[in-house]
């Protein structure tokens, strides 16, 4: 009688292969890795960390940590500096940021060598339904085949066909990174959290900065009480913001730029940052020979376990959009390595996603905002707390900011945490971990019967929790 013969699985170089190696592609590989599986990752640049390590998160923080750091040494009463030496360069600051760069390059390198996955430094494109072409810099080409495949190539700034830059005084925001001249004006197109960032970073150099809103407000996601701090804060500084305006074109001169509005008014300066938006980086990887189509921002579309519309193709970070941070990519890509294991994701990403912006003084929320509970019709209180009332804002004289805290009125919930001022970002993440209790956990009354370390920043959760509870009746 004639034996069976059990059918093979496809031989196949790798079980995954990962393009891309920002915060969604380590955080997949990680995943698979630890999970037992052969995995590469494909790297276009010869460093690994991607965008976010090389011309994004990484560089524009330390960036931003420098000048406030510098902002706040001219401020201080107890440093006279000689006003021959008050002057520092985006140059100078820059060599911070790459020694972090640095650091960091080598850190996340050493994970991929501690967990054995392949690293190939090459441009990727698909061609086969598990194959990848592979070009090195040397033009050197091979093809690799894996199970699964996931896209997490991340995204470079928006550029559109009529600006152009390769003008030495037109950039955007991975380009900026590459100025070394000494701007006395900076135009800044685009007043999204990039636009709002750099802002900041260019106006504490003591630049002149024309910020272009084509909106009516910044930022106009967040709490509109924190959105308007922020203007007030930036009018206050001195930067020039021009709300509802839309370029029309960009002049390029020997001696500078000229913004064209749609409006009729023209602006010059220095040099233009163009911070309108990005796009993901999928139109190098022919995706038609997978079946699969972009959308006109680079971005591909993913169910609840980010994969495609081809099941053994995944995506997660910019190239699927929304909400485009680092932190979460991260964890989409842990999220996808669990599903290409098992089958399914086991978690999902958080619904409230703290949301950290990088101006000066810093932004952050997480939860709901007063504009969106009142169109919800849901009763709620507030509950603040100034900065300049707790003992170590004025010891560190970083007076400017506060704390907001949006309960419901009738179960005390926290439903929502807004924070402008130094350290928001870190200061936020308190209110978090009481916002995701169970059972009866999330409370504000937490704050009031919690014993703070005196002084701190912390503390600013009991003054707000007070001030709101007082509010009842």
């Amino acid at each position: 009688m004639a034996t069976k013969t059990k059918q093979k699985t496809p031989a196949y170089d790798f079980d995954s292969i990962i393009i891309g190696t920002g915060p969604g592609g380590e955080g997949a590989a990680m995943s698979l890795a630890k999970s037992g599986q052969r995995v590469a990752v494909i790297e276009r640049y010869q460093s690994v960390g991607g965008g976010c390590t090389h011309w994004g998160t990484i560089p524009s923080k330390a960036l931003r940590h420098s000048v406030s750091r510098y902002i706040e040494y001219k401020e201080n009463p107890l440093f006279q500096l000689d006003e021959n030496k008050t002057h520092l360069t985006f140059d100078e600051i820059l060599k911070h940021a790459a020694g972090v760069i640095r650091k960091q390059v080598r850190l996340r390198s050493s994970f991929y060598d501690r967990n054995r996955v392949t690293i190939f430094h090459a441009d990727a494109t698909f061609v086969g339904p598990h194959q990848l072409e592979i070009t090195e810099a040397d033009g050197s080409k091979q093809v690799l085949s894996a199970a699964n495949i996931v896209i997490a190539s991340g995204s470079r700034p928006y550029r559109p066909a009529s600006v152009d830059f390769n003008h030495p005084r037109i950039y955007d925001s991975d380009t900026i990174l590459s100025l070394r001249d000494d701007p006395r004006h900076v135009i800044i197109y685009g007043a999204g959290v990039i636009g709002c960032e750099y802002a900041s970073i260019f106006r504490g150099l003591g630049v002149r900065v024309d910020l272009v809103n084509n909106r009516d407000r910044l930022l106009a996601f967040m709490d509109s009480e924190i959105s308007d701090s922020l203007s007030y804060h930036f009018w206050n500084s001195g930067i020039n913001i021009r709300h509802g305006e839309e370029f029309d074109h960009i002049e390029g001169r020997d001696d500078g730029v000229v913004l064209h509005l749609k409006s009729g008014k023209k602006m010059k300066a220095d040099c233009i940052l163009f911070a309108n938006g990005r796009t993901g980086n999928t139109d190098s990887l022919n995706l038609a020979a997978v079946g699969l189509k972009a959308d006109g921002r680079g971005q591909l579309k993913v169910d609840d376990n980010y994969q495609t519309e081809v099941p053994h193709i995944y995506a997660v970070g910019d190239v699927i959009g929304y909400p485009s941070l680092a932190s979460a990519a991260y964890d989409q890509g842990r999220i996808v390595g669990t599903a290409i294991v098992k089958g399914q994701c086991e978690s999902q990403l958080i619904t409230d996603i703290p949301v950290g912006i990088y101006t000066i003084p810093e932004i952050s929320s997480v939860g709901k905002t007063e504009q969106e509970l009142t169109a919800a019709r849901i009763p709620y209180e507030v509950g603040r707390a100034q900065f300049k009332h707790l003992a170590r804002a004025q010891i560190a004289n970083t007076n400017a900011g506060s704390l907001k805290l949006l309960f419901h009125r009738e179960t005390k919930e926290i439903l929502g945490i807004h924070c402008f001022g130094e350290r928001a970002a870190e200061i936020v993440h308190i209110g978090q971990a009481i916002m995701m209790q169970k059972n009866g956990g999330n409370t504000i009354e937490y704050f009031v019967h919690t014993t703070f370390n005196y002084p701190t920043m912390a503390e600013a959760y009991r003054v707000a929790a007070l001030n709101g509870l007082n509010r009842l009746f």
